[in-house]
């Protein structure tokens, strides 16, 4: 007891810590997000693209919220360009939405971009096959603006300019 790890997830979206970032107009706080994590629809403009190609576009896809990470956006199956992708041996599994599938790049097979749900737990069965990209290996966009990645080698979350962290995965926070 009353290590920091365990005061951390103290914080559910409640309660703002001293140490996260006052959000100015226009903008959120990661920290006012719930844990557990809320999808809510969203209708901006969510593209992804690997140099001139277009892989995924839509204007209906969900919004990913958790304490501490910026938001995650999963577009619909519809709206990829499946012709792109290639499913990878690669899996994992999420505390809260379950098990995980990935896609790479057909051009880079060895190198997934992007997950999806395909049996989610009940409470995320809106992501069912919803697919959500790296930010960090694919290029990403919000509404035009360039997505910046979370940082961390695993995380997946969107950093836009109306979103300000600190945010999970940033160096001195692995005991979140």
């Amino acid at each position: 007891m009353g290590d920091n790890t365990e005061v951390m997830w103290n914080y559910q979206g409640k309660e703002r810590p001293d140490f996260a970032i006052v959000p100015e107009p226009g903008q959120e706080s990661v920290w006012d997000y719930p844990r557990p994590p809320v999808a809510k629809r969203c209708n901006r403009l969510v593209e992804v693209r690997s140099g001139d190609t277009l892989i995924a576009s839509s204007r209906k896809s969900y919004r990913l919220m958790e304490t501490a990470s910026p938001p995650t956006y999963y577009v619909p199956p519809e709206a990829v360009a499946w012709q792109h992708l290639l499913e990878s041996p690669d899996r994992s599994v999420c505390e809260w939405k379950g098990a995980a599938r990935y896609w790479a790049l057909a051009s880079n097979p060895d190198f997934p971009v992007a997950w999806d749900y395909p049996r989610p737990r009940a409470r995320f069965d809106v992501l069912r096959d919803y697919v959500s990209f790296y930010p960090a290996r694919v290029e990403c966009f919000v509404d035009g603006e360039r997505v910046l990645p979370q940082p961390g080698r695993f995380y997946g979350g969107w950093i836009t300019s109306d979103v300000v962290g600190p945010f999970k995965g940033e160096p001195g926070t692995g005991h979140w």
